[in-house]
């Protein structure tokens, strides 16, 4: 069995947590209010302006021996530079106020502290733990995206009467990410060694949970 179908198995349990979730099913169904929309797209900013930071951050702490896979983040990072950009012009599409957004300057309007935590957990993986545990988190998230963006984007497109740019970031997503996907499982069956395959399986179970808790917050707040 290769390492990206035993990460697969292992964490089954904790994506079919996140996929049922109330937000998610009731988001991929079209039936969610316009506010629970922009709260989403306000928390998917405070997360996403830090990806690129985050790859930056996990390849410079990467030792000798996976200098081919700090070759891959460089990939990664091109493709994922500017993308908080879409989300804001998505906010503001969408009716709300994206430079609130982006200066934090409500508490409606500033990250939760569900989307704190999810992001400090990153960072401190990769600083004091192993960088090998951010892929945890792309597996998290860009999986999530593959399974629900496209299908949610389009449904809420019509139940919510918005034009296809106020989904740039679910629509593009969920076709971006499919390939993405294929890519990091390439990546994730080159890793053999077992200590850093355990760190990845444990930052993945629980960036499902903060994920999660990313949903919970919005839904508790707006639903």
């Amino acid at each position: 069995m290769t390492f990206y179908q035993t990460l697969m198995d292992a964490t089954q349990q904790e994506r079919q947590t996140l996929m049922s979730l109330p937000l998610i099913v009731q988001g991929a169904q079209g039936n969610i209010r316009l506010e629970t929309y922009r709260a989403f797209l306000t928390q998917a900013y405070h997360h996403v302006k830090h990806t690129t930071p985050l790859l930056m951050a996990c390849g410079g702490r990467l030792t000798g021996e996976y200098e081919w896979l700090r070759t891959a983040i460089g990939e990664y990072i091109e493709e994922e530079m500017g993308h908080q950009e879409w989300v804001l012009n998505d906010i503001a599409v969408c009716g709300g106020d994206k430079e609130a957004v982006r200066h934090s300057l409500t508490e409606d309007t500033a990250a939760s502290h569900a989307t704190e935590l999810m992001v400090a957990y990153a960072y401190h993986m990769i600083d004091r733990v192993n960088p090998l545990g951010f892929f945890g988190m792309v597996l998290v998230l860009e999986g999530t995206s593959t399974t629900v963006a496209t299908q949610a984007g389009e449904t809420l497109m019509k139940s919510l009467n918005l034009p296809k740019k106020a989904f740039s970031y679910l629509l593009s997503h969920g076709a971006l990410d499919l390939s993405h996907v294929t890519f990091y499982e390439g990546l994730m069956n080159r890793i053999t060694n077992p200590a850093d395959q355990a760190i990845v399986v444990h930052a993945a179970k629980r960036f499902y949970r903060l994920y999660g808790d990313v949903f919970r917050h919005v839904a508790e707040k707006t639903m």
